[in-house]
């Protein structure tokens, strides 16, 4: 099938007016007033057309999960947000410690024929934190990082011999920061919120202990670190300091942590609880600075779906975790871009090009040659979140009844519409 996207403005490193000509998958032609026939043309006046989103950090849940989704699920929600590839955490059961696994859930993902869905492999076996998986045969299986996501590796040694066995293969560690002796069965921000709604604190120290860490031992072994979902202004200041140094490290957030705060929970919706916790309205300031300087790299979703009987819970007895597939690039145009912090090319970057390189990913401009992996997004546009009218089985969402601006329009990957807009 062949394309033709006409009169959209194009975000990709600059801003420009120009048409888009696809055809056998790849991005043919890129030119004003282009003179083509195609099977489909897409009017894309006062749209952007954007490289296709990346996300580094979502949960599928298959295998062992799928009450509370699955990777086809996870996928229909990913093109309904403009994702066009996404990078799954290894904490499903059992965890993706094996190359046999890493198979396994790349097959589903073909299957599924929406977003690309890129594995991530455990640091340790069963994420248990005692022994190191084997990332080389998942590498060779098609991992695109390690990360023992919702179980911090909590013993240095273990770390240390991860991030030096990592570097000798080139794989990325992606780190969940949290010293659990602090967290110690937390559930909310330590705070004044947390005190009024009389439920138990997780401190910053929990999540800035385990960076400082990582920063320590990244730099004595010059080797690459990722910290996921940075949430307080100490991490961000952290990580400022360590990269003025050099360390190889790099960092993403995620867009409750710069549209939400704690003061979420004094209703007590349970959609509000997640790991690390929103936190005060002085983080989400250092944290939208912390992209504005480029502290923070990346923007991710950490979507982690749950079943609804999961979450209809008391507070203290829920599981951690909010969607996000399909809110996130319209949480980061409505609280970065219009808000007028960044700009739309540096949005891409955050959202597209950034997350695609660190995992080793083809990184998609809008120029000929390249894989049509392409969105429109219409910037004007205004929608209320409704969670029950959301993709994929996972409803537990924290926006249902935010009004949010911006919308996708088309989701294209490798030439193929795979979501269009109502």
């Amino acid at each position: 099938m062949s394309l033709l996207i006409k009169n959209g403005r194009i975000i990709d490193g600059s801003e420009y007016k120009a048409d888009v000509f696809i055809d056998n998958g790849k991005i043919m032609r890129v030119g004003e007033n282009l003179d083509v026939t195609a099977d489909v043309v897409i009017d894309a006046t006062d749209k952007l057309v954007m490289p296709g989103l990346v996300d580094m950090h979502c949960h599928l849940r298959e295998p062992g999960f799928e009450h509370k989704e699955t990777i086809a699920g996870g996928a229909e929600a990913a093109v309904a947000g403009g994702y066009t590839s996404v990078a799954c955490m290894p904490n499903t059961n059992p965890p993706l410690d094996s190359a046999a696994l890493v198979r396994y859930v790349s097959m589903r993902g073909r299957e599924a024929d929406l977003a690309r869905v890129y594995p991530i492999g455990c640091i340790t076996k069963g994420q248990k934190g005692e022994e190191l998986a084997e990332m080389a045969k998942m590498k060779e299986a098609g991992i695109v990082a390690v990360s023992d996501d919702g179980h911090p590796v909590m013993n240095s040694g273990i770390m240390r011999n991860a991030l030096e066995y990592a570097k000798t293969f080139n794989i990325l560690v992606i780190d969940h920061t949290e010293d659990t002796s602090v967290s110690d069965g937390g559930v909310v921000n330590e705070g004044v919120n947390a005190t009024i709604a009389g439920l138990r604190g997780i401190n910053r120290a929990a999540e800035e202990i385990g960076i400082a860490r990582d920063i320590v031992l990244a730099e004595s072994l010059d080797a690459r670190i990722h910290i996921a979902h940075v949430s307080t202004r100490g991490s961000v200041q952290l990580i400022r300091e360590a990269k003025a140094r050099d360390v190889k490290i790099t960092c993403e957030t995620c867009p409750h942590y710069f549209s939400a705060t704690d003061e979420e929970i004094l209703s007590y919706n349970t959609n509000a609880k997640i790991n690390p916790p929103l936190r005060e309205d002085a983080d989400r300031e250092a944290i939208i600075e912390g992209i504005k300087d480029g502290t923070i790299d990346v923007i991710a979703t950490d979507h982690a779906p749950h079943s609804s009987g999961e979450k209809n819970v008391e507070f203290d007895l829920a599981p951690f975790g909010t969607v996000g597939l399909e809110t996130a690039l319209s949480l980061a145009y409505t609280y970065l871009v219009d808000s007028g912090e960044i700009d739309m090319p540096a949005l891409v970057r955050l959202m597209s090009h950034t997350p695609a390189r660190l995992l080793g990913l083809p990184v998609v401009h809008i120029k000929p040659g390249i894989m049509a992996d392409i969105i429109v997004f219409d910037p004007d546009a205004s929608r209320t979140v409704k969670a029950s009218e959301l993709h994929g089985n996972g409803k537990n969402c924290l926006y249902d009844g935010w009004m949010l601006k911006g919308g996708v329009d088309y989701t294209i990957v490798g030439g193929e519409i795979k979501y269009r807009g109502a």
